[in-house]
């Protein structure tokens, strides 16, 4: 069975796509790619097409993180029965994905990237279009991509 995972954020071209390249490579390193996909995805529609934000592309860049074949897109109702997971940047996100979500859904799980993280549990991760702070964003999600794996592994028994 394959365990499919989406990261979702307002524009799809900041924290989702940072989060989409890193939890790659984190299940890469773990020899799950078999098992575990990942995509990522916008509550709205103004990116559509276009690749990361350029200060994600050099953060990841500078991390040794590809974000190759990343394109911006927006969540459709159809990701609610694709996707085992939907893990969202904020509060805002999360509101918008439940408006859409309508209660059709395959999805076992739907919450914020930042539960998984040891400090910032419950809060929301900045948006760095806003805040031009890519480094602590992608602070952030290295460490709650790390543990999110692991709560999936823990979760699926993979």
């Amino acid at each position: 069975m394959k365990i499919n995972v989406l990261f979702v954020c307002l524009g799809n071209i900041c924290r989702s796509p940072m989060a989409e390249a890193v939890f790659r490579k984190k299940v890469s390193s773990a020899r799950l790619s078999d098992q575990i996909q990942m995509d990522s995805a916008g509550t709205g529609h103004w990116h559509i097409g276009k690749p990361p934000h350029e200060g994600t592309r050099s953060i990841l860049k500078k991390k040794a993180v590809s974000y190759e074949g990343i394109i911006a897109r927006q969540i459709s109702t159809d990701d609610f029965k694709n996707f085992t997971y939907i893990i969202s940047m904020d509060e805002a996100n999360i509101s918008e994905v439940e408006k859409l979500q309508k209660g059709k859904t395959d999805t076992l799980y739907a919450g914020k990237l930042l539960d998984f993280h040891p400090e910032f549990s419950g809060g929301d991760v900045p948006d760095p279009y806003l805040t031009g702070n890519f480094e602590e964003v992608y602070d952030m999600v290295d460490l709650s991509c790390t543990n999110l794996l692991a709560w999936i592994r823990r979760r699926e028994s993979v």
